[in-house]
């Protein structure tokens, strides 16, 4: 009798939400788009120069979208899923 509660007691509950795990795919998605983005660009004979790498996609696009990510991710791990639950 004592070792079902004691297992009623102690079921496992996930750390975070649902929306919490929803946010976190977001934020994954933003960041892995924004290294595909940076991908690239690179020439095969080391001797000629390739411009492409300067180009407004890898310097100014890419780069944002994997800080957004990050953000987003950010904002996925505090945010409180319980909260309309505790009033």
């Amino acid at each position: 009798m004592g070792e079902k509660k004691r297992k009623d007691a102690s079921k496992a509950e996930f750390i975070f939400g649902r929306k919490n795990y929803k946010f976190m795919l977001i934020g994954l998605a933003f960041i892995a788009v924004g290294f595909i983005l940076m991908s690239g660009g690179g020439s095969d004979d080391p001797n000629v120069f390739d411009p492409s790498i300067f180009n407004w996609r890898r310097i100014r696009l890419a780069p944002t979208l994997v800080l957004i990510g990050f953000g987003i991710q950010v904002y996925a791990i505090l945010l409180n899923p319980n909260k309309n639950k505790n009033k």
